[in-house]
Order: C-alpha cells, then structure tokens, then sequence
C-alpha cells in the first residue's frame, strides 16, 4: 500500500513538471539541457546545462578555476594570481597582505617572478573573495521564473540564467556602483530605452518580471543584432546555440556593441570557436579592459557551481530537452562530465 502512494506521488509529480514545463519542452531554442528539479514541496526550477563548457575544457582553464576559487572564497582570504592568465600562485589574508609596505609588497610579487621563472613586466594581483557576492543558491529560484519570461519574449534563456548569476546575486534589488539596478543591472538610459519606467517616482528595474522583459529586449534586439554584424564584418560564420557565440553576446551585453567591436577589431577573427573567447580574455580596445574580459570568465565559473549543486541535490525526478526528448523518470541529474 505505501509503495503504491510513493509510486502514484511520483508519477503525480512527475505530471505536473510536465504542464510546468510548457513550452521550454516544446521549442528548440537551447542547445543543452533544460532540467526541471522537483522536490517533495512540489516546488520545481527550471536550469540550463551546456556540457561543452566540460568538452571544451573550458573548466579547466585557469581563469574559470580562479574565479570558482574567489567565488567560494570569504573577502578577508585573497589570492596572488598572474594578471594574464589568473593563474594562482599563493593565499594569504587581507589582514595579512595590508600589513605589508608597498616595498615589500614589490618584493613578494618579485620572488613570485622568479620562484614561477615570469618575466619582469608580469604583472601580479592579489584578489580578496568574494564569497559575500556571489550566491549560486540564492539566484537559484529565481531562475527559473527568468527562463519562463526570456522563452515568452522569444530569445535564448541561456542568457536569462546566466545573467541572472552574475549581475546581482542574492541581491535582486541592488544597485552597482555606476548605476546599474535589479536582477539583470540594467542602466537608467538603457532601462528606459527598453521601455521600462525609471524616474523619481518610479524604478521598474525593481521589478523582477519587467526588469527580466527589458533584459530579453535588449538581447534580441540590440545584443544579439550587433553580434550578427561585428562577425559578418569579419567574415565569421556562427551558429545563435554555439556557445562560444553566446559568451559573446554576454560581452556584449555586459561591455556595449562598441568596445566589443573594438576588440575584435584587434583580435581580426579568421573563425568563430571557443578560441575567440580565450583571446577576449587576452585583449584591451577602448573601454574592453579587465572587468570585460573577466565577464565570460565568471559566467563559467557560475555556471559550473550551478552543475555542481544540481549533481549533488540528488533530487531531479525528471529532465526536459528543447528538442521535446525526455530522458529518465526518477533519479538524478547527470553528471557535468556525463557519467
């Protein structure tokens, strides 16, 4: 009698990710899966996986491992890392690095130098964590709503969860230092722009459901648009689902069409691959300085955290692919490295 209600629970359940799902099953707009996590509360989120970050050995580059390590790391631990390649190379604590003269401070990057065989003109940076920002489970249900709102405006909900991990984590309402606001940090003139109400009386970009629309309006019609044309300029074949070409709309979204046309300019791209991303992360035009290229850096990084809490939570019943493919009944989510 019980296994008969556990059984009729789960199937109960396993019907109603099915209606949550909708249209997120239906379209074809995601390369990657789109998992629907139900728990005994009846509470189900929608996720996005691209398991090319892991085919592409994107995890394992020393930008992606950096920032993991900053994410997780609380703002009185710091890390020396190199300013090229963010490769780490010794942790020490806030207290502990603002102790030291700028002359000492010289001579440990000097014996970092030669104890890692760098060249003088290397520069070295010590990084404070930031693991009072950036909260994966805080954005986590959320998500979901994000993804509904991006698929009824027709653009790529990639995007919607992506930002959402990177902009304003557990911290929905907040505002960044040059003005930005809401869940997806949009600017005044930008907000605005999109339609949304910003003046003394009212900040529409408060509003999680009118901030995440003007977000997908600004990616369907300016990001996306710019993209197109920046690689047509350059002769560059793309495909919208690739995911080094989605990382360049993040740029672009995060930087501004100009900067990020500036930095291709320098880079002069004979093809689109992740290659083009890691070269990104390597160059300065204009205003595409560090805090751009980190950009796509810190998206990995999230989104591979993201991975990881979903593998370990043990408790998706059910996974939904864009093609409409469905794939298992009750278990748990795949692995990042799909084992």
């Amino acid at each position: 009698m019980t296994m008969t209600k556990t059984l009729s629970f789960s199937v109960f359940v396993f019907l109603f990710c099915l209606l949550q799902v909708g249209m997120l099953s239906a379209q074809e707009s995601t390369q990657g899966k789109i998992e629907v996590r139900c728990t005994k509360d009846m509470s189900c989120n929608f996720y996005i996986q691209d398991k090319r970050i892991y085919s592409d050995g994107l995890d394992t580059t020393s930008q992606v491992r950096f920032w993991r390590a900053i994410m997780k790391m609380s703002p009185d631990s710091g890390i020396m890392n190199i300013a090229s390649n963010r490769v780490m190379l010794s942790k020490m604590t806030v207290k502990e690095y603002n102790r030291l003269t700028e002359v000492r401070k010289d001579s440990l990057r000097t014996a970092l130098r030669t104890s890692n065989n760098l060249p003088e003109t290397e520069a070295i940076f010590f990084s404070s964590g930031k693991n009072n920002f950036y909260n994966v489970e805080g954005v986590m249900p959320n998500i979901g709503k994000g993804i509904r709102i991006f698929e009824n405006e027709n653009t790529d909900p990639f995007y919607a969860q992506v930002i959402m991990l990177i902009e304003s984590p557990g911290k929905c309402t907040g505002k960044s230092c040059v003005g930005a606001m809401g869940s997806f940090q949009l600017m005044k003139a930008v907000a605005r722009n999109m339609g949304l109400k910003v003046n003394k009386n009212v900040d529409e970009r408060r509003d999680f459901d009118k901030s995440a629309w003007a977000a997908a309006k600004l990616i369907r019609t300016i990001c996306i648009p710019y993209a197109n044309k920046m690689l047509d300029d350059h002769k560059v074949s793309y495909d919208p689902s690739d995911l080094w070409y989605r990382l360049l709309v993040l740029h672009i979204y995060h930087a501004g069409a100009g900067n990020v046309a500036r930095a291709l300019d320098v880079i002069n791209p004979c093809e689109g691959n992740i290659s083009l991303i890691k070269q990104l992360w390597q160059t300065k035009a204009g205003n595409f300085g560090m805090a751009s290229q980190n950009y796509s850096q810190v998206a990995l990084a999230n989104l591979i955290e993201l991975d990881k809490i979903i593998e370990a939570s043990g408790n998706s019943i059910h996974m939904i692919y864009p093609s409409g493919k469905t794939t298992g009944d009750i278990g748990t989510p795949a692995r990042p490295d799909g084992n």
